[in-house]
C-alpha cells in the first residue's frame, strides 16, 4: 500500500472534505467454571479500558459497540458506529478501506460526526474531486504506525501522510496539535487503537 505525499497549496480545503464523513465504540463478559478462568468467546474479545465524554454515545452493544469493534479491523470496525459514519464517507471515497483494514498496529485519530459537519461545505468538494491525491493525504494524515496506549500518547508522533502531529496531555485529557480533543479515547479494533476527537488535522 502506498500514501500520496504530495503536497498541495490547497490542502485546508481537502480536509474540509470530512464535512461529509464520521466514529466508533462496549464491553464483555466471561463466565468461569470451579477453579478455572474462562477464555473470552470469539464474539467478545477483551477490551481496553475507554475514556471520554463522548464514549457514551458508542452503542452498549452489537458490531458497533466497544466489544464489537475489537472483533473488526478498523474501517470496518467504524463503519458499524453511527459515532465515525462521516468519516467512513470520505474514507471509502479515497478507496481507503482495504488499506486500514489490512494495515498491522495502527493508531487512528478519528474525526466524531459532529466535527466534519461544522466544515464548510464546500471546501469539501475541492477535496472529493481528488479522493487519490488531497482527501488521501488528510486522512493518512490521521493515522500514526503502531498502536499507541494512553501512556504513550503525549509527544511527536509521524503519520502514513509523511509528516508529524503534536500530542499533549496526559491521563484522560489529550490535545492534537494544540486543537482537538481527545473526547473518546483507546478504542480498540482488531487491527488499531482508536482516538475520536473534536476537530480536524491538517498537515503543516
Amino acid at each position: 500500500m502506498s500514501f500520496m505525499r504530495k503536497r498541495h497549496a490547497s490542502l485546508v480545503a481537502a480536509f474540509a472534505a470530512l464535512a461529509i464523513v464520521g466514529a466508533a465504540c462496549s464491553s464483555d463478559d466471561g463466565a468461569a467454571g470451579d477453579g478455572d478462568t474462562a477464555a473470552p468467546a470469539p464474539s467478545e474479545a477483551p477490551t481496553a479500558e475507554t475514556f471520554g465524554a463522548a464514549c457514551s454515545a458508542v452503542p452498549p452493544d452489537g458490531a458497533g459497540s466497544f466489544a464489537g469493534m475489537a472483533t473488526a479491523p478498523v474501517a470496518t470496525a467504524a463503519s458499524n458506529n453511527p459515532v465515525l459514519s462521516e468519516l467512513v464517507t470520505l474514507v471509502s471515497a479515497a478507496d481507503l478501506v482495504d488499506t486500514l483494514n489490512s494495515a498491522e498496529d495502527i493508531t487512528v485519530f478519528a474525526p466524531a460526526n459532529d466535527a466534519i459537519a461544522a466544515l464548510p461545505a464546500k471546501t469539501a468538494k475541492a477535496a472529493m474531486a481528488d479522493p487519490s491525491g488531497l482527501l488521501t493525504e488528510v486522512l493518512t494524515y490521521h493515522v500514526v504506525p503502531g498502536r499507541l496506549a494512553p501512556e504513550d500518547l503525549a509527544g511527536t508522533h509521524e503519520t502514513l501522510q509523511g509528516t508529524t502531529l503534536e500530542v499533549s496531555g496526559s491521563g484522560e485529557d489529550f490535545m492534537v496539535n494544540g486543537d482537538a480533543g481527545v473526547i473518546c479515547g483507546n478504542v480498540e479494533t482488531s487491527n488499531a487503537t482508536v482516538y475520536i476527537i473534536d476537530g480536524v488535522l491538517l498537515p503543516s
